[in-house]
């Protein structure tokens, strides 16, 4: 049910230097989804009336993925003014005159901030009706944050910048998380008086906590349980620690479900994957996307699976596949290479050093070894022979190559599309079929092998292959004389 109380707003603004890319920080990714879809997955869970983001640095990117992952989520533009202080204070602006709840502020950097820690967070802000609350943590180097000092009541009397404090300051372990619960009524009044007379001259949000507590209104600040919930990402060495730190969690929860992962270290997993029970997944392998796995399944090792729905039972091992479908029992790999569109039935097979794009094999269908096989569709029961191509591709425009069912193809066959391969038929080995084959028809190039006695001895004269071949004809003539 939504809290009619309740607003989110998320910072996204900024630039993030140190992550030294083209791409805005909060877009960086982990278990498959941007730092951003992260939060806003947190402000969803929190059922808020109102869902605020306020960006600036490259607007569009990411106001683009506010509308994927949180398409009621509002964006708010921020302006020249620097600081947190002013990005809140605009987001206040939009939201609807007569809300008097309470704000929640959190940054778009923070991916593994819970909205269970944030909940606990306003159900104390409001118990101790406090017009500020601060999520806060206690560190062992505490270098680089805003320190919260506290009164001798054990209240906060501000929040210090760490290059706006000195010495004593600086001792303080407590620190500033970046998140809060504000009463709305007091992000209205004070935000306007809040100015940017600091080291960074900037418009900090923390401000206002000092001018809440000059006019003697209560401010708390409460510390996380777990510190990494509240750490942000600021660099790409710090994007692979909470990167890490999600995917055991995720690896963890599959566990707990009845999947048995070999290798928790070496396995990753994104939070859009779904695994079902006595499954394994061996090491070495990344389950990406949409993906899907039925129970029974064994995937690995060194296996990387992206949008694929694997049905129960079936084995996928040493494969790459994206956007592939390998239904019951079927078997794909090793050293498979699965393209989008391939589409394995029931009890099949695509075996090793195969690759397939936009294939449908049916049932109980095989192509064991070393083939290329893309634009085709193949019936129920059929086997390609090993080195088998579908010539599909004339240069201008791609062409499908269709195999009925209980077709026995031969080794080294290539399928110039488009052909059909009627149910039944069979080719001889190292056929080129640029013709349709009638239903249980065999087919072949006929073309009768010769034997040029002494062409190696008189084209290549004194070579080892020479001395061998004479060697070879001394040994029968003897046999000859013998006999």
């Amino acid at each position: 049910m939504t809290d009619p109380r309740l607003a989110v707003i998320v910072l996204a603004a900024g630039e993030g230097t140190r992550m030294r890319s083209k791409r805005a920080k909060v877009l960086h990714e982990l278990a498959g989804l941007p730092m951003i879809a992260h939060v806003l997955a947190t402000a969803h869970h929190l059922e808020p009336a109102h869902v605020e983001v306020v960006v600036r640095h490259q607007r569009e990117q990411v106001a683009a993925a506010v509308a994927e992952y949180a398409e009621a989520a509002v964006v708010v533009e921020q302006d020249e003014v620097p600081g947190t202080g002013r990005a809140v204070e605009l987001a206040v602006e939009a939201l609807p005159a007569d809300f008097d709840g309470e704000v929640v502020v959190v940054s778009g950097d923070v991916p593994l901030l819970d909205a269970v820690t944030l909940g606990a967070l306003v159900e104390q802000h409001r118990a101790a009706a406090a017009s500020a609350t601060i999520l806060s943590a206690v560190l062992d180097d505490a270098t680089g944050y805003g320190r919260i000092v506290r009164d001798e009541a054990g209240g906060v009397r501000a929040i210090v910048e760490h290059k706006d404090a000195d010495d004593a300051v600086r001792a303080i372990t407590e620190v500033n998380s970046g998140s809060y619960v504000f009463a709305a009524s007091a992000l209205r009044e004070l935000l306007p008086r809040v100015g940017t007379a600091n080291a960074q001259g900037e418009k900090y949000l923390t401000d206002v906590v000092a001018l809440l507590r000059e006019a003697s209104a209560p401010v708390a600040a409460v510390p996380v349980v777990e510190n990494w919930r509240v750490a942000g990402v600021n660099d790409r060495s710090q994007l692979a620690e909470q990167a890490a730190r999600l995917n055991a969690m995720i690896v963890r929860g599959h566990q707990l479900n009845g999947v048995t992962i070999v290798d928790p270290t070496s396995t990753w997993i994104d939070l859009t994957v779904s695994i079902g029970e006595d499954t394994v997944v061996w090491p070495n392998s990344r389950l990406a996307g949409a993906t899907t796995i039925e129970r029974d399944a064994v995937i690995g090792p060194d296996t990387t699976l992206v949008d694929c729905e694997i049905g129960e039972g079936a084995t996928v091992k040493r494969t790459d596949a994206t956007l592939a479908v390998i239904r019951a029992f079927a078997e794909v790999g090793p050293f498979a290479y699965l393209r989008p569109g391939t589409e394995l039935a029931g009890g099949g097979k695509i075996g090793t050093f195969v690759e397939t794009k936009n294939a449908k094999i049916g049932r109980g269908s095989k192509v064991p070894h070393l083939s290329y096989i893309g634009d085709t569709e193949v019936g129920e029961g059929s086997n390609i022979g090993a080195g088998t191509i579908t010539a599909n591709y004339d240069g201008v425009n791609k062409h499908r190559t269709t195999v009925g069912s209980h077709v026995r193809t031969g080794s080294h066959n290539v399928f110039v599309a488009p052909v059909t391969i009627g149910d039944g038929a069979y080719s001889g080995a190292g056929t080129v079929i640029r013709k349709d084959v009638p239903a249980g028809s065999l087919a072949m190039n006929v073309a009768p092998q010769r034997n040029l006695a002494g062409w190696v001895a008189e084209h290549r004269p004194g070579t080892a292959a020479a001395d061998a071949a004479a060697a070879a004809a001394g040994d029968a003539a003897g046999g000859d004389t013998a006999e």
